[in-house]
């Protein structure tokens, strides 16, 4: 099964540069805590925009750069997006895409669940999380988070599925 994780700004900005614009803990350990164990699906420029390879994950990095490689036996390199969704579109294991931008449009189609983090707040980016047809989700959790010492935006943690 195809899973997004996404957290995106009120204007559906995602980034700017291949970096995320805002830094938000409550975020990052929900993203740690949901994906930990499972294997994440990210587009080459997100990958290299990681500190590192994220412990206990196996990364699955799709590019069209058929030189791209990565010496690591927990990371995997596809080259061809259609493999992606062939492997795990209807597999039992949760699998989680994690970004960038065209990653998100190409999969998203075939993602059965998004865990998305809304922040009450506009940022300008060059790179932006599609639109939702709400007609095709349901809203299956909502938490709201206000402004905190830790976090200084109000945002909300939603998980939709598919219907």
């Amino acid at each position: 099964m195809l899973s997004i994780i996404v957290a995106v700004s009120a204007n559906n900005v995602i980034g700017a540069n291949n970096k995320l614009l805002w830094h938000i803990s409550e975020d990052l350990k929900r993203f740690k805590t949901i994906t930990t164990g499972h294997k994440i699906i990210m587009g080459r420029k997100t990958f290299e925009s990681l500190p590192s390879i994220l412990p206990n994950r196996h990364h699955i990095v799709i590019t069209k750069d058929t030189n791209f490689k990565v010496d690591d036996e927990r990371v995997t390199v596809i080259h061809d997006i259609n493999d992606i969704i062939k492997e795990y579109e209807n597999s039992n294991e949760e699998t989680f895409i994690i970004g960038g931008g065209q990653i998100y449009k190409q999969l998203l189609p075939y993602a059965k669940k998004i865990y998305l983090t809304k922040l009450n707040k506009s940022y300008e980016g060059d790179t932006y999380f599609p639109e939702i047809d709400m007609n095709l989700w349901r809203e299956m959790d909502c938490i709201s988070m206000s402004a905190s010492s830790n976090d200084t935006i109000d945002f909300s943690f939603i998980t939709l599925e598919r219907v």
